[in-house]
Parts: C-alpha cells; sequence; structure tokens
C-alpha cells in the first residue's frame, strides 16, 4: 500500500546538480529517515517525492505506479511541515478537518475522522480550542492530526520538531513513534538531528551533497559506517578519528603506540567511538595527552582529552570524579576499532 521506489532521481536548479541520481526502495509501512548536514539535499529530496519539486530526471513509483509528473493531489501523500500553518481563526476541530470539507466530504465522515485522530493523538479534550491556545507540542500534533484524517498512503515529515524545546521534542519523538506503531503507516521523515534519526528510524538513509553515503539500519550505521563521512556524522559525540600508518599487519597512531591490523590495503585513519575507550596512567595504553575539559552528565562524564599528535580525543567514561582539567592520561582501548583508506572508506 506505500511501498515507495526511487529510480535515479535527480534534481537540477540549471545548471546547478542538487540531487545527484538517487536510487532507493523504501518497503511499505516502513520509517525511513533522510539525515545529513544542512544543504545535502534531505529537503529537497522530500519535496520532490511530495510533488513540491519537479523531478528533473528519474521516476517515482508509488505503489507500482509512476507519479513523476502526477501534482502532489494525486499521489496520495500527506506532508507534515516544520510550521504548523494552522488557521488561527479555526478551532482545532475544523484544522483538522478542513482538507476533508474543501473535497466535499460528508459532516459525518468528517467528524467520525477527526474525533479518531484525535483519539490516537490524544486531543480530545482541546477540539474546541484554537491554536492560540495550546502549546508548540500540541499545535505540532494538530498539524499531524490534519495529516491523518486524510488517510494518506505514506506521510511525509519535513524537520517537524525543529521549532520545539528540548523537553517537548522528546515528547513529541515518542508519539511520532506510538503513531507509528498504531497506523503501521509508510513514513519518510527529514531531520539533522541524528539523535531523532537514531530514535525513530526503521532505517536511516545518510545523504551527503545529493548522494546517498550510506542506507541501513541505526545499528548498521552505527557498528559497521561504510565511509569516513558516515563514522563522523552517525554518533553523539562524534567518533573519534586519529591518523594511521600500516605496515605489516601492525597500525600506528600518529604520535603513539600500534595495534594489530587486519586490513588487506593501507589504512590513514583509524576510528573508534569515545564509550570504546578507556582512561590509563600516563605513558601506557593507545596514546597519551591532556584533559582540556570535563562534561559532567551525571551518569557518566566526557573528557576532551588533546594529544600532541593525533589531535583532540572524546573519552566516554563513567569515573566521574577521578579527572580534572590539566591532568596528564593516558588512553587504552577497550573496544571496536574502524580503518579508513585515503578515499574515505572503510576497510573490512
Amino acid at each position: 500500500m506505500g511501498a515507495i521506489a526511487l529510480n535515479g532521481i535527480e534534481k537540477w536548479f540549471g545548471d546547478l546538480q542538487v540531487i545527484k541520481g538517487i536510487d532507493l526502495d523504501i518497503r511499505d509501512g516502513e520509517f525511513v529517515v533522510f539525515v545529513g548536514p544542512s544543504g545535502c539535499g534531505k529537503s529537497t529530496l522530500l519535496r520532490m517525492i511530495g510533488g513540491l519539486e519537479e523531478i528533473s530526471r528519474g521516476a517515482l513509483v508509488i505503489d507500482g505506479r509512476d507519479v513523476t509528473s502526477d501534482p502532489p493531489s494525486k499521489r496520495g501523500l500527506s506532508m507534515v511541515f516544520q510550521s504548523y500553518a494552522l488557521y488561527p481563526h479555526m478551532s482545532v476541530r475544523d484544522n483538522m478537518g478542513f482538507s476533508l470539507k474543501t473535497a466535499g466530504a460528508p459532516k459525518s465522515e468528517i467528524d467520525a475522522k477527526v474525533d479518531e485522530a484525535a483519539r490516537v493523538l490524544k486531543l480530545n479534550d482541546y477540539l474546541d480550542r484554537r491554536p492560540k491556545a495550546l502549546s508548540g507540542g500540541q499545535r505540532q500534533r494538530v498539524a499531524i492530526g490534519r495529516s491523518i484524517v486524510r488517510d494518506p498512503t505514506a506521510f511525509l515529515f519535513d524537520e517537524p520538531l525543529s521549532n520545539l524545546d528540548a523537553a517537548l521534542r522528546v515528547e513529541m519523538r515518542y508519539e511520532i513513534a506510538k503513531l507509528h506503531q498504531s497506523l503501521g503507516r509508510t513514513m519518510i521523515y527529514v531531520t539533522h538531528d541524528q539523535v531523532e534519526a537514531m530514535t525513530l528510524a526503521d532505517r536511516i538513509v545518510v545523504l551527503e551533497y545529493g548522494t546517498i553515503a550510506q542506507a541501513g539500519t541505526p545499528r548498521e550505521l552505527y557498528e559497521r559506517p561504510a565511509n569516513l563521512f558516515v563514522a563522523e556524522f552517525i554518533g553523539s559525540p562524534a567518533m573519534n578519528i586519529l591518523p594511521c600508518t600500516t605496515e605489516g599487519g601492525r597500525a600506528t597512531v600518529a604520535g603513539g603506540a600500534s595495534l594489530d591490523f587486519p586490513g588487506s590495503r593501507p589504512a590513514v585513519k583509524l576510528g573508534i567511538r569515545p564509550e570504546h575507550l578507556a582512561t590509563a596512567a600516563p605513558g601506557e595504553g593507545l596514546v597519551g595527552g591532556t584533559v582540556e575539559v570535563v562534561e559532567y552528565l551525571g551518569a557518566d562524564s566526557f573528557l576532551l582529552v588533546e594529544t600532541e599528535k593525533a589531535g583532540r580525543i572524546t573519552v566516554r567514561t563513567a569515573d566521574t570524579e577521578g579527572r580534572k582539567p590539566g591532568d596528564r592520561i593516558g588512553i587504552a582501548p577497550r573496544g571496536d576499532f574502524h580503518f579508513f583508506d585515503k578515499d574515505g572508506l572503510a576497510i573490512r
């Protein structure tokens, strides 16, 4: 019902190509998140799926039907934007049912669909209020409810939580996840926030300058990044990337010690997650440095350690009282390594 296929999708603005031949199959009922830095093309790609941007080349297929040239109204999709775009003079009920009303649906059908959407989104007590009497999270739920009543083939979300504060973002992430579970509809979600991507997605598509850098489950991208771009982008704090050289089955960190290297081609970068490092006595471990900053987070802390030749390294530790700025420490590995060649590709 909600399978979507992108076949060689391109977008040109004059001589500038911003989407560079995207091939992607989205399964019916799948929650797919497009993520990447600003300017990578994620919102443009979403708008092309929704019909708000023309597809320059390639084909868009929804449930086996080529909709490349169809207007938005013929694609059976519903889009939720960063801006709530609610009518301020209308009640919540009228806002949610407006699209059905303009389509000529009978009042009984409108009321039934609005009531059902309100039940799913826990908006029953607010149906007679106007948008100005709602919180930001409630307004966003109304915008989502307006999409639900249309009974779309798939939902498209364009950074819907960007205008909310931190607490509301957490609440709305939960609401959207529960909504996907209850409706079982295909959802495509655009965000620059990797926490949203990691917590919501069945599959994440990482975009890099109009191309797909990697697509996979959150676990796959976190544990087996295909390239340096994905390795540095996925994870908070980011993966530590250290310069290294390789020879004779050994890899040597710049200014540090060596370790086993299983790769078949030379590596120039070594990556390791902050939680896969531990502190050691000065002169021990993989490399040494000076603690510059201690970020205390309660259950654990992040140590930002400046080394002489390997750059700044972040260490995640449960020892929340044992280190302070200015301490000289060693950094020892206790988990997985990732090696990358001169082209930034992962060495398995």
